[in-house]
């Protein structure tokens, strides 16, 4: 057994290497990705080619990771700014009682372990999230931020 659940929906790119232990619906995974034991990806998510995601990371609905990109261990994306489980009526809610606020990495970004992104940002192609960060606004191109929340440290030296 490969302990792989993918559903039947998953649009998967020509040599993804996958991991054991992962979840994937709905999603699309391009050419060439790496995808890490314990990770979940949900349905609308998607993730471009030469992408790495490494272990026990969330990616949920919203999000976009264009070409290139490395997240690390342990990163968590957020797609809704107030999340509720309940309704005024006290309700479960469901998916007709929210909106979707997406979320895009640029190409050539990477993201440290233990980050977590909230949604309606954008992280800049070739930027750097510091580890442990929480990124609560956009992110510009090419710098560093790090802490919580996010801030500017310097440029990247290349």
């Amino acid at each position: 057994m490969n302990y792989l659940c993918i559903s039947d929906d998953v649009r998967l790119g020509e040599n993804v290497r996958l991991s054991r232990f992962i979840n994937l619906y709905g999603c699309s995974i391009g050419d060439n990705t790496k995808i890490g034991a314990f990770v979940e990806i949900q349905k609308n998510a998607v993730v471009g080619k030469n992408c790495k995601i490494s272990s026990h990371t969330f990616i949920c609905e919203g999000v976009t990771l264009e070409d290139g990109v490395f997240i690390g261990h342990g990163v968590t994306f957020i797609n809704d700014t107030y999340p509720l489980a309940v309704n005024p009526d006290g309700t479960l809610q469901t998916e007709t009682d929210w909106s979707v606020e997406p979320t895009r990495v640029r190409k050539g970004a990477s993201i440290g372990s233990g980050s977590t992104i909230l949604s309606n940002v954008t992280i800049g192609e070739n930027a750097l999230v510091g580890a442990g960060s929480v990124v609560t606004r956009d992110v510009p191109p090419g710098v560093i931020v790090a802490g919580n929340p996010a801030k500017i440290v310097r440029k990247v030296r290349k």
